[in-house]
């Protein structure tokens, strides 16, 4: 299949049926946020608009942290259904590497890894989307959607952020939801890769801290 359309659009439907029984935060609904603010943060970077239809669709098909391992998560997973989908729909097999690349080094636990990551445009451009799909409105409902997931404390003040947190051991925190703001979300900010990004991030990240001052103010009985 060579048509760039005909391959997005059978994508889109393979993503939407594996994804039906996800987990809220982790979806189809997730798969075409990041989706669409792809495309959007793409009319202003020169990337290959394949690469990045493709990447964005396809960064969470397999989550790790929906197939736990003795890691905290399985990140092999998602590589090889990808690659197998790419392949059976013979799509440019430097267009499935370029693809791999992006699933394997989008998540923010990759940030945590030492050592020379892979980057590419169409790279920041997706993991711009995926971030910001993790902050503002969507990103709070999202966070603590996991959370009850998981059934985590909503807050327990005896339990800090850890702000100084390997990649291991971010992937098995096992801290309350509101941590994850200060350990992730209020990070996410600052390491935008493109104009665009910044742009959106700013108000989103701004939503996040009006959000926090009411959480607490409710928290201790204030308003």
């Amino acid at each position: 299949m060579t048509n760039n359309k005909a391959i997005i659009e059978v994508t889109k439907d393979y993503v939407r049926t594996t994804l039906k029984d996800a987990e809220g935060g982790h979806d189809w609904f997730h798969t075409l946020r990041v989706f669409n603010n792809s495309l959007l943060i793409s009319k202003s970077e020169q990337v290959d608009k394949l690469v990045v239809a493709l990447g964005a669709l396809l960064h969470d098909i397999a989550d790790s942290k929906f197939h736990p391992d003795a890691s905290g998560g399985d990140e092999t997973i998602a590589p090889k259904m990808a690659r197998e989908f790419l392949f059976k729909h013979n799509v440019d097999s430097l267009v499935i590497e370029h693809v791999i690349n992006i699933i394997e080094n989008i998540s923010f636990h990759k940030s945590l890894e030492k050592g020379k990551k892979f980057t590419s445009p169409e790279l920041d451009v997706i993991q711009d989307a995926d971030r910001l799909d993790a902050i503002g409105a969507i990103g709070i409902a999202r966070c603590f959607n996991y959370g009850g997931y998981k059934n985590r404390k909503l807050f327990d003040p005896s339990i800090k952020p850890n702000m100084n947190m390997s990649k291991e051991e971010y992937k098995k925190s096992t801290a309350p939801t509101i941590n994850h703001f200060y350990e992730k979300l209020l990070l996410l900010s600052d390491k935008m890769n493109t104009k665009t990004g910044r742009r959106i991030a700013k108000q989103r990240h701004q939503f996040m801290e009006q959000y926090l001052d009411q959480f607490y103010a409710e928290w201790d009985g204030k308003k």
